[in-house]
């Protein structure tokens, strides 16, 4: 596809408008956080050697608790994870601890910094909007963003958290969705380190039980058009 422009000098240029490409992923058995942390650098390697577009990798996780870049952050589990037989993993994203489980909706983006203006926040501002327009949308849910925090909130509750890691110029991690989420195990943890915030679900909020795939596949779209994507390919 091109568009044509005009020279001063009343030449034509032809501009080549290449299709920025989001390629979505969708397991649907959970994975262990360390093994999906190990695929995802796998990515991350194919991206950087442009193998494979900008990708978002869809899955959930088996219970586990995680921290991210910020230190002394164990005062934020309030439970002794040997008694849950719940694993504690560090990892190299934003943001502080935080929990993911069955019901919850995990989208990590393998995607270069380059196709959304060298900056990390501008991403993150996106992908917040993406579910504040699908959640009113869609599910016809109020969700706001807060001041002072990242993340999608209804109310004072977090349905979605945010945490994204920069790597050559290539992005890591992503969101985690409370989808049908067993919320009773955020009280194992102070969520991101917020004491005066709460967590919430889809499932909370509407009282329905909701199709993860299917979720997937609604959220893949509504990213892909917030994050200016002219195409993606979906294998769900």
């Amino acid at each position: 596809m091109g568009s044509l422009e005009w020279s001063l000098d009343g030449a034509v240029d032809i501009v080549i408008c290449m299709p920025m490409i989001l390629q979505v992923l969708h397991d649907t058995t959970p994975i262990p956080y360390e093994e999906a942390l190990v695929r995802q650098y796998e990515l991350h390697k194919q991206r950087l050697a442009n193998k494979i577009p900008d990708t978002l990798w869809l899955l959930e996780h088996p219970p586990v608790i995680t921290t991210g870049l910020r230190k002394n952050q164990g005062h934020n589990i309030l439970i002794d994870p040997l008694n849950q037989g719940v694993a504690v993993v560090n990892s190299d994203r934003g943001g502080e601890i935080t929990y993911h489980g069955p019901g919850q909706m995990v989208g990590y983006l393998i995607a270069s910094i380059e196709a959304h203006h060298h900056r990390v926040r501008a991403l993150v501002k996106s992908i917040e909007a993406a579910f504040v327009q699908y959640l009113g949308k869609i599910h016809k849910i109020e969700a706001n963003t807060h001041p002072e925090h990242t993340g999608v909130w209804v109310g004072n509750d977090k349905i979605t958290a945010i945490g994204i890691a920069l790597k050559n110029k290539i992005t890591l991690h992503g969101f985690a969705y409370n989808v049908n989420t067993n919320l009773s195990h955020f009280d194992w943890i102070v969520p991101c380190g917020i004491r005066d915030g709460g967590v919430t679900s889809l499932e909370k909020l509407t009282g329905d039980s909701y199709n993860l795939v299917s979720e997937g596949h609604a959220i893949a779209c509504a990213l892909g058009e917030c994050l200016g994507y002219t195409k993606l390919e979906i294998n769900l």
